[in-house]
């Protein structure tokens, strides 16, 4: 590997979004520790961006360009590095193309840079957190010789910064170390762009999300998914759910092509509820393998895995009710999962003679924000048909599912997030579940998913 060092110092860089959640401070900060001379770009006004403003004072390397972009900080640089969701027409985008001036992102960008480290991405339209964490927990847990690293779209980690930790080693017949990455279509961007994969590449689902991104272009979308196989080699390994078979051929894949099977870790113990869990932890057996990690090994650390933070999470037991967080559903098929995964548990119990009420009795659903031009059809019979009652939160995706699709099943749309979690206790007994799936998009009401979840869990954990 190369000095990442001199490959940043002196060149000219453009930063197009620092953003609040971490990743684009990361690396900002990074290049200009590189000693890059930095113009860093973003809408947000210097008020909006003040945590990240701060965590960068120190650096007179950096010039900041708030509340808007200009074409001229897209002339005459050495490279651009856009964050995830930069639009497709961009026209600042496309005026450094047409100057020649290459176009990055967080994670490729590291993967050209390190090329000896292995890297494992993991993407799909739901499952793919999950999936990225279980595999990291048991490649780090297993793999001595070699150390593991964890980044894409981790909430606060930027992955650029991992060049100063990742060792290669010289010796013949020795691996480099490891990253496990989670890519969303955003990221796999820059791998298109860099006309690159993952060596072991995971796709665990796919399905309608960001319409209003992708401007209702299924083939956009899953054209930027793709990116995560497109380019890999025969050597390589692509691993996906039985689901994905319709949509990745054996002949529009190089690498090496396998398809998961539930059945073989259907009987392990796993604390995530629902069947597509099981794919995903099927999908993370199969990573492991590529190891040669033994099953014995791969099994203790799936029965300690306590699951991921906003995932179908048991947050709390309050008085008698269990109250998930599952925060980063944020459309209408993933929070369909959810609901169909603690229903079946629920009908379970009602089969084993522990509750006595049925599935559809049980479950209270918070839900609702900001559109994302997604059809709810399925999603509104799927909570008709399993939940007493949902509490809403408000945004346009709310009044749309309102307006244009018959929920039969008792509703109200509250003032905050606090009055919602107050409507949903209201209605829900003792033996009951009260899911937090939003199905929709944070923006509106928050700044960001993370944002929406971090007040949920201080709602539930403040609850006496």
């Amino acid at each position: 590997m190369q000095d990442y060092k001199k490959q940043f110092k002196g060149k000219k860089i453009t930063v197009m979004g620092l953003g609040i959640l971490g990743r684009g401070l990361g690396y900002t900060k990074f290049l200009a520790e590189c000693g890059a001379d930095l113009i860093v770009t973003d809408l947000k006004n210097k008020e909006q961006l003040a945590t990240s403003l701060k965590a960068l004072e120190k650096f007179p390397n950096i010039k900041f360009v708030l509340g808007e972009h200009r074409l001229e900080d897209f002339r005459d640089r050495d490279m651009i590095i856009k964050s995830a969701g930069v639009p497709l027409d961009s026209i600042y985008i496309e005026e450094a193309k047409k100057n020649d001036i290459p176009v990055e992102m967080d994670v490729s960008l590291f993967a050209k840079c390190a090329p000896e480290v292995m890297i494992v991405g993991v993407t799909g339209t739901r499952g793919k957190s999950m999936t990225t964490a279980l595999i990291y927990e048991i490649l780090s847990k297993n793999l001595k010789d070699r150390k593991v690293y964890i980044g894409g779209n981790v909430r606060g980690v930027a992955t650029l910064p991992l060049l100063k930790k990742v060792k290669t080693h010289a010796k013949a017949g020795q691996a480099g170390d490891v990253l496990v990455c989670e890519l969303d279509s955003w990221q796999l961007q820059g791998f298109g762009e860099a006309k690159i994969s993952p060596h072991i590449s995971v796709f665990t689902s796919f399905m309608p999300d960001h319409m209003n991104y992708y401007k209702d272009s299924m083939e956009k979308y899953f054209d930027d998914k793709a990116n995560i196989f497109k380019y890999q080699k025969k050597d390589d390994i692509l691993i996906i759910r039985p689901g994905m078979k319709k949509f990745i051929k054996k002949e529009h894949a190089k690498s090496k092509l396998i398809t998961v099977n539930k059945k073989n870790v259907e009987n392990w113990k796993f604390i995530v509820p629902g069947e597509h869990q099981r794919e995903n932890l099927a999908c993370a057996v199969e990573v492991a393998r590529q190891f040669n990690i033994s099953e014995y090994n791969i099994k203790k650390v799936v029965k300690d895995f306590k699951g991921v933070e906003g995932r179908l999470q048991l947050l709390k037991i309050y008085k008698g009710i269990k109250i998930y967080n599952d925060n980063n559903a944020t459309t209408p098929e993933a929070t369909i999962a959810g609901i169909e995964a603690l229903s079946c548990t629920r009908q379970d119990l009602v089969q084993k003679k522990l509750l006595a009420r049925t599935a559809k009795q049980g479950v209270v659903l918070i839900c609702g924000g900001a559109d994302k031009k997604l059809n709810l059809n399925s999603f509104a019979k799927v909570v008709n048909n399993n939940c007493k009652f949902v509490s809403l939160i408000p945004g346009t995706g709310t009044d749309v599912l309102l307006q244009e699709y018959k929920l039969k099943v008792l509703n109200e749309v509250g003032k905050d997030l606090k009055e919602v979690v107050k409507n949903a206790l209201a209605k829900a007994k003792k033996g009951e579940i009260i899911l937090f799936s939003p199905a929709f998009a944070s923006f509106g009401m928050f700044n960001n998913e993370y944002e929406r979840n971090d007040l949920f869990i201080k709602i539930i954990k403040g609850l006496k």
